[in-house]
């Protein structure tokens, strides 16, 4: 199996073979390569209906490109990775981030929300993320306001009254419970809708069924994430001598 980069031939044939609507396995299995080889490079060049190989090449080279004057920075970035490999760090945070994407997390939400998992401090700067992720503030604040509204990320300021993007312990629980809430919403439209066209029709039954069906889910939901923040964050007790 070939191993290193992925050169521009591959990748026209990558594209060629989405075009034809071929599983990314498939696409993987013809040019020899693992398939999560595949997706990762699909999903953050474009997804399945954007890609291009031409602009994947040149994005991939520029990558490259950030990732050496990281590296020749010196010991200050070195020391940041606390004795980490940090290629494969790079490569873990590229793996995190095409799987929130296939998630259904917009890709800049899904690039701020792994800078800030796999931060050691669970925070950032605005322009922390801009130099991590080298794009413009005007994207990190629209991400970070993105990742907010679902609950996922908490501003705070710090020592120096700058703000700080948090994600803590607690912030998976929040999103959970902001899921339950809109699923909750849902039922309750579903039901106005019941009223409106009538229990007795057809529309009106599937509606109610709706509004079932949502409801469960959304009480399912909200007990399981309560039921595990409960067990998950309880620190362990001291053992007894009995």
């Amino acid at each position: 199996m070939p191993g290193g980069r992925l050169t521009q031939q591959e990748r026209q044939q990558i594209a060629l073979g989405l075009a034809d609507g071929l599983a990314y396995a498939e696409i993987a299995r013809r040019l020899d390569r693992p398939t999560s080889t595949i997706t990762r490079e699909v999903m953050r060049n474009g997804g399945p209906t954007a890609y291009r190989a031409d602009l994947a090449h040149r994005a991939t080279e520029h990558r490259a490109r950030r990732r050496r004057q990281a590296a020749s920075r010196g010991p200050e970035v070195a020391g940041r990775t606390h004795g980490r490999d940090a290629e494969a760090v790079r490569a873990y945070e590229e793996t995190f981030t095409t799987v929130l994407i296939q998630s259904g997390t917009p890709r800049m939400m899904a690039r701020v929300l792994s800078c800030l998992c796999l931060s050691d401090a669970g925070s950032l700067t605005a322009s922390e993320l801009v130099e991590r992720l080298q794009v413009s503030p005007a994207s990190i604040s629209k991400a970070v306001a993105y990742l907010e509204s679902q609950g996922l990320v908490r501003r705070e300021r710090d020592e120096r009254r700058r703000e700080r993007y948090v994600v803590d312990d607690d912030v998976w629980y929040q999103s959970m419970m902001a899921s339950a809430r809109g699923t909750a919403h849902l039922a309750e439209v579903a039901r106005e809708g019941v009223g409106v066209l009538g229990p007795a029709t057809p529309a009106g039954a599937r509606l109610e069924n709706i509004a079932r069906f949502v409801a469960f889910v959304s009480e399912s939901i909200a007990r399981a994430a309560d039921q595990a923040r409960e067990v998950l964050h309880t620190k362990p007790g001291p053992a007894s001598d009995g």
